[in-house]
């Protein structure tokens, strides 16, 4: 019998709950079988050492992604950023220190256990502009054209309903917005039953889109300017990749459009 979409998101919640439980429990990396750093080899090693000291050591036990999408998205003093999948808070922290205290960083996360664990890893860090949300990806609970930056890391794959975090995606950034994701994606030559041979849903790896389909994806939900960039190979036809593009909409700039607070208030 196969698996409905909510299983395999109530699978999803009980792997990173499990995960989030380990970390407070004093453990290392809580990357039990599953997780997406146990099956493709990810995790705290994608943060240099000056990123991993501005964090708490428990939000660098629970780095579960794939990538740095703080270093992707060339973060700017006084944007608003959000964090689809925030887990265990690190890319959130990063960010709000990046941003700044003029600007916010918000997480949003399904798991109850990742969202306490996150909440105390910022008081410890030190950082107030910061903000966890409960909730879906496929649903993000804020208002259209409300953020600047949308980040993610490892998480996109994860989804059961990917068209609807992209259209969410847009609908939340304001125009001329960008995304600086990090996630697993397949080589376009792979089928979806060749992926799922190659790993686990829950391990990041037979729920991951192809670089073909991410871009028209991201294409069909009103995003220009799309990057699907490999950055390492994590199994057979599988890579850790950058994905980048900005809504539509917003004012043409050269290279990867980067539009300010300062510059949207008309500063000069």
């Amino acid at each position: 019998m196969s698996t409905t979409a909510d299983e395999l998101r109530e699978e999803v919640r009980r792997r990173y709950a499990e995960s989030a439980r380990a970390v407070t429990a004093g453990h290392s990396c809580g990357c039990g079988s599953g997780s997406c750093c146990a099956e493709s080899e990810l995790g705290e090693a994608l943060y240099d050492a000056e990123q991993r000291g501005e964090l708490p050591d428990a939000a660098v036990l629970a780095s579960l992604g794939c990538g740095n999408p703080t270093a992707v998205a060339d973060l700017h003093e006084g944007e608003t950023v959000l964090d689809l999948g925030s887990g265990g808070g690190i890319d959130v922290i990063l960010s709000a220190k990046r941003v700044g205290p003029t600007g916010t960083a918000y997480g949003l996360d399904m798991t109850d256990e990742m969202l306490a664990l996150a909440q105390q890893n910022a008081r410890d860090a030190g950082v107030t502009n910061v903000h966890f949300l409960k909730g879906i990806i496929e649903e993000i609970p804020l208002p259209a054209d409300s953020v600047d930056v949308v980040i993610s890391n490892c998480v996109i794959n994860l989804s059961t309903d990917k068209p609807a975090v992209l259209t969410e995606m847009q609908r939340v950034l304001r125009p001329g917005g960008r995304i600086g994701i990090s996630d697993i994606v397949a080589e376009d030559r792979l089928a979806p039953h060749e992926r799922a041979e190659r790993g686990s849903y829950v391990g990041c790896i037979a729920g991951a889109l192809s670089k073909g389909e991410y871009e028209a994806g991201l294409e069909a939900a009103g995003f220009d300017r799309i990057s699907v960039e490999f950055t390492h190979e994590v199994a057979d036809g599988m890579h850790g990749a950058i994905v980048r593009a900005v809504k539509a909409g917003g004012p043409e700039r050269r290279g990867l459009p980067i539009v300010t607070p300062a510059e949207r208030a008309g500063c000069c």
